[in-house]
């Protein structure tokens, strides 16, 4: 059994639903394909949520209308049959409906949920009917059936397994099709797996069904060395350990969301990070028997705050990190980095929603200074083995760049370090030429 799953790019249009479809005929053995909305659907659906929110329904009843009749469109291009668009405008008509009778009720976070759900809900309908219209057998699943999560918004993995099981065994066909982002809470009401969900419900169902391998689908040929929004010279890396690629994900490689990867290192199942517009590229491979590389990628995390505690009183003193620890537990705010002095510690978060209440908890533990505009910049690798060397590349290179913070030793796979937002295309580019000069051509 294989995982397939497409992001919002890959069934973006009509074209590009064809694509999906000829990469999943041509991929041989049984597959669950795992389907985004289409892209641009999920931030109308959101916008759509906000306007009822705000209560301004007639707004929101006039995006829904236009969000029907895209479908409408995209169902009558791609669907060849009279037979087969007319089973789709009943699918249509059902879930035009589901967001009208929302907006005529007093709005809440269900109803919220039940909104956002719709874009995976349409996309894996009309993907399942255009396989019938061109006569291919497929089996349409709803993740609401199987995907749970517990009070905590954490999958229940035992349950997944069990539920998704046993749908399965009542079925025999080579493709199945389900949503990702969308589950059901600890009250079986409709809920989700946060933005960039798919991913991480793609890896889940790999675990639920002890998958061959994993597929991600976007619209990058695998995971580059740099991001080739910035610098010009990249190139896909072949292969990557699970923790290369989860201390790249987690810094910034958008490529591939940081919670995805869990489920699957945890079962050694293989992922595999695939172009759906150059489906005869390698991408790249990420297993726990990948070759030994010096440096392996580079990754940029916008939004980073700085947060400064000096206290005298941390001098010689225990117990002192963990009443600072405390406060961000208490706002519920996760911390990025951290360095420590004898009277000193820095870290740093990328939500700011709790920043005030925190600064002023912290007050009482000595002067706090807060910088904004930062970014982290992850250099990711086999850095414990290969010492020699990769220190004095590194910082040879960024010697003209003022660096706010370095972080190194937690992890033997990662060095970050904090510079401004300003010079961040620069340090790039700088890294870039200083560890990969004689590969800036040729891939890894």
């Amino acid at each position: 059994m294989l995982v397939l799953k497409f992001g919002g790019t890959s069934v973006g249009s009509v074209e590009n639903f064809r694509k999906v479809a000829d990469i999943v005929r041509d991929t041989e053995g049984e597959k669950i394909v795992v389907l985004s909305a289409m892209s641009g659907v999920t931030n109308t659906l959101v916008q759509i949520a906000s306007l009822l929110e705000a209560n301004r329904p007639e707004n929101a009843l006039t995006l829904i209308d236009e969000l029907n009749q895209k479908y409408l469109d995209v169902a009558r291009e791609l669907l060849e049959s009279d037979e087969a668009y007319y089973k789709a405008q009943i699918v249509l008509k059902k879930h035009h409906q589901t967001l009208i009778s929302v907006s005529s009720e007093e709005f809440n976070s269900d109803q919220e949920k039940i909104v956002l759900a719709q874009g995976e809900l349409v996309s894996t309908n009309l993907f399942q009917l255009y396989l019938e219209d061109i006569k291919e057998d497929s089996v349409l699943l709803s993740a609401l059936d199987f995907m749970s999560i517990d009070k905590h918004g954490e999958p229940k993995t035992e349950v997944i397994r069990e539920r998704l099981g046993k749908i399965l065994s009542n079925y025999q066909s080579s493709i199945y099709i389900t949503q990702g982002f969308i589950c059901r809470n600890a009250n079986l009401h409709i809920d989700n797996l946060k933005r960039g969900g798919s991913d991480y419900s793609a890896s889940l169902i790999g675990a639920a069904v002890r998958a061959e391998q994993i597929q991600i689908w976007t619209d990058i040929d695998g995971m580059h060395n740099n991001d080739p929004r910035f610098v010009d010279s990249t190139f896909s890396v072949s292969e990557m350990s699970f923790a290369e690629a989860a201390e790249l994900a987690y810094f910034g490689a958008k490529i591939l969301h940081p919670q995805s990867i869990i489920p699957a290192q945890e079962n050694n199942i293989p992922v595999l990070l695939l172009n759906t517009f150059k489906p005869e590229s390698k991408g790249t491979l990420i297993h726990n028997k990948a070759s030994v590389r010096k440096i392996r990628a580079i990754a940029a995390k916008d939004n980073i705050t700085a947060i400064k505690i000096k206290s005298y009183r941390m001098l010689m003193a225990y117990g002192f990190l963990k009443k600072v620890f405390e406060v961000f537990e208490a706002h519920k705010t996760s911390i990025d980095m951290i360095t420590t002095s004898e009277v000193a510690v820095s870290l740093t978060i990328d939500n700011t929603e709790k920043l005030e209440a925190i600064t002023n908890d912290l007050q009482g533990f000595g002067n706090i200074e807060v910088d904004t505009d930062l970014s982290i910049i992850c250099i990711a690798g086999d850095i414990a083995q290969n010492k020699k060397g990769i220190t004095s590349a590194i910082f040879e290179g960024l010697k003209d760049v003022p660096i706010r913070m370095i972080s190194y030793g937690g992890s033997n796979y990662n060095l970050s370090f904090l510079v401004k937002t300003s010079d961040k295309i620069a340090v790039l580019n700088l890294l870039n030429e200083s560890l990969f000069p004689e590969l800036s051509t040729a891939p890894v």
